[in-house]
């Protein structure tokens, strides 16, 4: 169980993430938080195609317990791809399939998360009748949003000969300090 905050437009929402792991020993807390649940990401792990067929047992114990709630397909570990087992046109199909949306996402990047989350915040909103008076409300300034700084952990060397996804080595990209490490010495 973990709490979190994210910015939606401009707008604090607050996230309570209960994580079961696909284990089948959290069946009854599944049973229990989703009747409560205002959306539910479904993620799968794209390199282990058992993970993947798994979902159809959890959608089907999410439906019965949360009918209608907004649901959000995630296919985690994108950084990866090169092992994958689940191909994103499949995944994409089956989404679709079920009324849900669809992201690959991979956490040690930091690439897709805030999406996918966001998207099933509006979602949830939608649903509840509330997206209306959402909108309405002003956007904060920056000051109140506390100027968010995005904060490269770590550069990334040699990206180009990874075998990931455009998109991904676009992200990561983006969060490289640097080319190379400086290897300059006093002398």
């Amino acid at each position: 169980y973990k709490t979190t905050t994210i910015l939606l437009d401009g707008k604090r929402v607050k996230l309570q993430l209960w994580d079961t792991s696909g284990q089948g020993r959290f069946c009854t807390i599944i049973r229990s938080y989703s009747r409560g649940a205002q959306g539910i990401l479904l993620v799968y792990d794209i390199t282990n195609k058992w993970s993947f067929d798994s979902i159809d047992r959890w959608l089907e114990e999410v439906e019965k317990h949360a009918p209608g709630v907004p649901k959000v397909l995630v296919g985690n570990r994108l950084h990866l791809a090169f092992k994958r087992q689940v191909q994103e046109r499949d995944a994409e199909l089956y989404a679709a399939k079920n009324h849900m949306a669809f992201f690959e996402v991979s956490p040690l990047c930091d690439f897709n998360i805030r999406e996918s989350f966001c998207e099933l915040s509006r979602m949830a909103l939608h649903r509840n009748g509330m997206e209306r008076l959402w909108r309405s409300n002003k956007v904060l300034s920056l000051q109140e949003l506390c100027c968010r700084a995005i904060v490269a952990r770590t550069s990334v060397y040699g990206l180009e000969r990874l075998p990931l996804p455009t998109a991904l080595k676009s992200h990561l990209k983006s969060y490289a300090i640097s080319a190379a490490p400086s290897r300059h010495r006093a002398r």
